[in-house]
């Protein structure tokens, strides 16, 4: 192990996360922080920790040289930069590597052509794996996008071709929304990424979001099955689960096969997820992108096969060769991951931060939650709204979503409102527990079940 001190360049859950990961493999940790975060757990957990600036991400945990300087103050001999901030910056991990130090994750190369959507779709294509109908390449002008969907047909969706997160994408269902939409996308996606690059892809209606985790060394790579992901708000996930209820075996192993092949085909190192869109009508599936980094939903794929995802991808790092055989992986169980943000779902979901007076955490047998919180935190409003994620495992998927009710019954965050009530309403709905809906269900929902949102849920039943 080449990592003998390494730099958490992250805050809230997951420099938790990463920090005990590491210190259970005996490795020192760094944890940097910005003067919203001093007292956060990270700071608390980690063997030292180092202010880099102010609130604003921008002059902190955005801040390369900031970070950089931290690492060579303190020691560090390694950067690890969990997801979101620097996670998928090329030019940040070609800097950590340049200052001598071991990034985390992929190479700069890697993420740099995976991180283009346009290429990553080029690359896919090239592997064989099936992509969405549109674009073949960046589409600079609204005169050669709308030349595509003349052939294409509409609905279409006008995607940004870097960055993600949902940012930079409208869906035009006629020529005249089609030309009213792009400006707006091409000017988000200059705003949010520096990059105005547009594709246009076919909208394919009704469809699953599903997503198959890798690990790779740089020469080999094996996969850890799917996590269905299709409980999205605003295209963000609320509820991930794995393995995925649609799919059947045959369809789990070509689409697992082809998220190998794909990472193969880009020498993959580290830990990375492979999205895809998948048809419950036709049983096709077509790639979407790559995220090369830990993603917030990993908790779920640990759970059902027993990977610590994260001390792989510091041990891969640290110079070892993947440990795992393909043949060693095995789905055991059902495991559901909810998304506990400070927001009130009775108030359209409006940010919420606020000081926790008090924390009561659910335990038990196939019970997780990964959490930056502490009783007597006050959670600051400059940065994303999740405070943990609540994880459960059974021996299947209604046993999951049962252990997951009783779960949300006994986790209690006071002092802020959060989004256990939608939770709660979700693991009732029957559509839910049947396992039908897909990345367009969630919303039309949220509209004609608002009552459930702020009202308590029902005693439980006691047996006679």
């Amino acid at each position: 192990m080449a990592i003998k001190k390494l730099l958490i360049a992250n805050r809230g859950e997951i420099a938790v996360r990463i920090n005990r990961a590491a210190r259970e493999l005996g490795i020192a940790t760094v944890q940097v922080y910005s003067r919203a975060d001093k007292d956060s757990l990270a700071v608390r957990l980690a063997d030292e920790a180092i202010d880099i600036g102010p609130p604003q991400a921008s002059k902190s945990y955005l801040n390369q040289a900031v970070i950089l300087d931290a690492a060579r103050s303190t020691g560090a001999d390694a950067i690890h930069p969990g997801y979101g901030f620097l996670a998928e910056n090329a030019e940040f991990a070609a800097a950590v590597e340049a200052a001598g130090l071991i990034f985390v994750g992929p190479t700069a190369q890697s993420i740099r052509l995976m991180g283009d959507k346009v290429a990553a779709r080029e690359a896919a294509a090239a592997a064989g794996v099936p992509t969405v109908p549109g674009s073949a390449g960046r589409l600079e002008t609204a005169e050669a996008a709308f030349a595509l969907v003349d052939k294409t047909g509409f609905p279409v969706m006008i995607k940004a071709a870097a960055g993600g997160g949902g940012r930079g994408i409208r869906i035009a269902r006629s020529a005249d929304e089609f030309h009213h939409l792009m400006p707006q996308a091409q000017a988000e996606a200059l705003a949010a990424f520096g990059d105005g690059g547009l594709y246009v892809e076919k909208l394919i209606e009704g469809a699953r979001h599903i997503e198959v985790q890798v690990l790779g060394d740089g020469h080999d790579v094996i996969h850890c099955f799917e996590r269905e992901c299709s409980l999205q708000r605003r295209r963000q996930k609320v509820w991930e689960e794995a393995p995925s209820p649609s799919l059947a075996p045959a369809v789990r192993e070509t689409l697992c096969a082809s998220a190998v092949a794909l990472a193969k085909a880009v020498n993959y190192r580290g830990a990375g997820t492979l999205e895809y869109l998948y048809d419950d009508s036709t049983h096709e599936f077509y790639f979407l992108e790559m995220n090369t980094r830990i993603q917030v939903e990993h908790p779920v794929t640990e759970m059902i096969t027993g990977i610590d995802l994260v001390r792989e991808m510091i041990r891969i790092a640290g110079g070892e060769r993947l440990r795992i055989r393909q043949d060693e992986v095995r789905v055991c169980g059902h495991s559901i991951e909810v998304r506990i943000n400070a927001e009130d779902p009775s108030k359209n979901f409006m940010p919420n931060p606020g000081t926790v007076s008090a924390l009561s955490v659910p335990t038990g047998d196939g019970v997780r939650f990964d959490t930056m919180l502490y009783q007597g935190y006050t959670v600051p409003p400059f940065y994303d709204s999740l405070l943990g994620k609540l994880i459960v495992h059974d021996k299947d998927r209604p046993s999951a979503i049962r252990r997951l009710e009783r779960a949300l019954a006994e986790l209690q965050v006071e002092g802020l409102a959060t989004t256990k009530p939608l939770h709660q309403a979700l693991a009732r709905d029957a559509e839910v527990q049947a396992g039908r809906f897909h990345t367009a269900w969630l919303e039309p929902w949220l509209e004609s079940h608002a009552a459930a949102l702020t009202a308590p849920p029902p005693a439980a039943k006691v047996a006679p």
